[in-house]
């Protein structure tokens, strides 16, 4: 069985200037800009890194170099700079590895009805791949109690699928399907560490059952515990993020803007019987996630 994927990138870490050398300097302006204070020069972020370099090409220069050459070199190194990813970037990156997990209460068969058809359901939820194979990762709350369980991929492909390990302490069940589709791409895990309160995160699975559905927001909270709404269960060293999730959310990534898995969504608060989201969610960090299958990657 082939390892799953993990970010070899450093986490949150924020993005640099390119260094400028003598070769790259654009060229002078041809008429002199007028003189500027130098106290009111305002320096873009980032930009330290590309002042260390222009320091070294400060003897190189024929003339030396104004506060508005300073300005310019840096301007222009920032429109090289690639733009913040974006909510939209990471829905497009994580959308081949999500799935939808739907548990059944009995072994009769479906026919050609199908899963959007098939017959009464003991819980709906999504997954995510994380291992060429096709392994996948939801909450066992979404299949427990369940005698036949089926999945469908990210191009409409459905299987049959089996538990094969379950993490009852952090309510994760491991999931092998019968057969997957052919470009099949696993999802790339991120570890925590390094995960900061107001990080950008994005929640992708099947709200309801509707999707796959996508939602924005930061990470709230680092830590935190979490009773099931039957008190049955106590979760903890949880993400805490305020992207909305309503049941049939469960089992799905919450990745960083980047498409990279930082947890696996699991539960939502609620003070209410309605069960439906008021702004706090949670998630089982990926590092519990990946043992759950015997990877410790991080």
């Amino acid at each position: 069985m082939r390892r799953g994927v993990y970010s070899a990138s450093k986490p949150a870490a924020r993005p640099q200037a390119p260094a400028v050398t003598p070769a790259a300097t654009p060229a002078r302006p041809a008429t002199p800009p007028k003189k500027r204070n130098w106290r009111a020069l305002a320096l873009p972020a980032g930009a330290l890194a590309l002042l260390a370099a222009l320091a070294l090409m400060w003897s190189s220069q024929p003339h030396p170099l104004t506060p508005e050459d300073v300005q310019y070199l840096v301007a222009a190194a920032l429109e090289k700079r690639p733009p913040k990813p974006t909510p939209a970037d990471a829905y497009d990156v994580i959308r081949p590895s999500v799935v939808l997990v739907r548990g059944m209460p009995d072994d009769g068969e479906e026919g050609t009805k199908g899963m959007a058809e098939g017959k009464a359901e003991v819980q709906k939820g999504t997954g995510v791949v994380i291992l060429e194979n096709g392994t996948i990762l939801t909450n066992l709350h979404v299949v427990a109690g369940a005698r036949r369980i089926r999945v469908m991929f990210f191009d409409g492909h459905e299987s049959e699928a089996e538990v094969i390990g379950q993490r009852p302490e952090h309510d994760l069940a491991v999931l092998a399907p019968k057969s997957t589709p052919d470009d099949l791409v696993p999802a790339t895990m991120r570890s925590t560490n390094g995960l900061r309160v107001g990080e950008e995160v994005v929640a992708v699975g099947f709200p309801f059952g509707i999707g796959p559905s996508t939602s924005a927001g930061v990470v709230s909270g680092l830590k935190r515990d979490y009773v099931s709404p039957e008190g049955k269960r106590l979760l903890t060293n949880l993400i805490q993020f305020d992207a909305a999730v309503n049941p049939g959310n469960s089992g799905g990534p919450l990745v960083t803007l980047d498409g990279e898995v930082v947890g696996i969504v699991t539960g939502l608060l609620n003070p209410t019987e309605q069960r439906v989201f008021v702004g706090i969610g949670f998630a089982v960090p990926i590092e519990n996630a990946a043992s759950a299958v015997g990877l410790s990657p991080f």
